[in-house]
């Protein structure tokens, strides 16, 4: 039986300018999100900017979601952290919360092994919180450490409420082994865009849905790609899915730039391309919090030109947003004016 299926957004939280978190935006944006048919939202994940909220914005941005939804679809809590004790913390507010599901990301920077993320993180959570489904979320590009298939499989056997994975490995071989050991009982949620249609659409794989980045701007067409494909529909799915192509390619934007002592490698990660780009369309969004700053112009340019092709060749993607929001996005795409302020000078 599939318990976690479908879209479920990966909430960007939206600051105020001066990046107190916007109350109101971000009911708006969870509207927004359930009136285009996501199954769920993930709270305080990476794109959420959890790393620099602190815990009392954490817990009320939580609970503030889960509000929100008002009962027409799934709240996970992101509650991991490098810290067990914090991660239990976070997940006893949760709870209290109403909340059923939580978020464990793989404890970053302190590095321990498979097998210590295993019995001295998520095995606490998992044992302390029988009632409460408790995933993993594997995504050793940001945490350097990784919770790996078969101690995934040895928590799926001991614990029924660990049944679901996040897996943002970008290693198909990873997700391959995954689904062998765990079994056909156990869903796969995709947290990379890019690999989604494939890691639904082959049986070796079979993921049941994913935690999606792009939904934030699109849920109707990631919700209906990922419908599709739990349909068997995969032709229509892949219709869908090359249309969104360039805006799954945008959410991370690599680019070379210049300084007086060389050329530097310049990597906007996730949530900065997709925040900058709900900016440019009038979505409830603000800046990111520092350490995250600007796009530089060439990174911009790249996040525009992605959207600027999706609304010319596929203008139904953007069509939610532009009549939720009651934005002009010709005009937005087209005019210099709505990039001011965007981009390193």
């Amino acid at each position: 039986m599939t318990l976690f299926s479908g879209c479920y957004t990966a909430l960007i939280t939206p600051f105020r300018a001066n990046r107190e978190v916007d109350y109101e935006g971000l009911q708006r944006l969870v509207e927004f999100q359930m009136e285009n048919g996501v199954s769920g939202i993930l709270a305080c994940g990476t794109t959420g900017e959890s790393a620099t909220l602190d815990w009392n914005e954490h817990n009320k941005v939580t609970e503030r979601i889960h509000e929100y939804i008002r009962g027409k679809g799934i709240t996970i809590a992101g509650t991991g952290s490098n810290s067990t004790q914090e991660a239990i913390e976070g997940t006893v507010h949760a709870q209290h919360t109403g909340i059923q599901a939580v978020l464990l990301v793989d404890p970053y920077y302190n590095g321990p092994s498979s097998l210590e993320i295993r019995r001295e993180y998520v095995e606490p959570v998992a044992k302390q919180f029988p009632e409460m489904q408790v995933i993993p979320y594997i995504i050793p590009g940001r945490t350097g450490t990784q919770l790996l298939p078969p101690d995934l499989a040895v928590l799926h056997a001991e614990y029924p409420n660990v049944r679901c994975v996040k897996e943002a490995t970008g290693n198909l071989d990873n997700v391959r082994l995954t689904r062998k050991v765990c079994g056909a009982d156990f869903d796969i949620l995709s947290g990379d865009d890019d690999k989604t249609f494939e890691m639904m659409s082959s049986p070796d794989m079979a993921a049941t849905g994913a935690v999606s980045v792009t939904s934030n701007i699109a849920p109707r067409a990631v919700s209906d790609m990922l419908q599709l494909l739990l349909d068997g529909k995969v032709d229509q799915a892949k219709q869908i899915a090359e249309a969104l192509q360039s805006l799954f390619n945008s959410i991370t934007v690599k680019t070379q730039e210049q300084t007086p002592f060389g050329p530097v490698l310049c990597k906007a990660r996730n949530p900065l391309a997709t925040k900058t780009l709900m900016n440019v369309l009038g979505l409830p969004s603000g800046p990111c919090r520092q350490p995250l700053g600007k796009m530089t112009r060439s990174g911009l340019e790249v996040v525009v030109q992605a959207a600027r092709t999706v609304y010319q060749t596929h203008p139904e993607i953007f069509k939610p947003a532009e009549e939720f929001f009651d934005v002009d996005l010709n005009e937005r795409l087209s005019n210099a004016r709505y990039l001011e302020g965007l981009c390193y000078a």
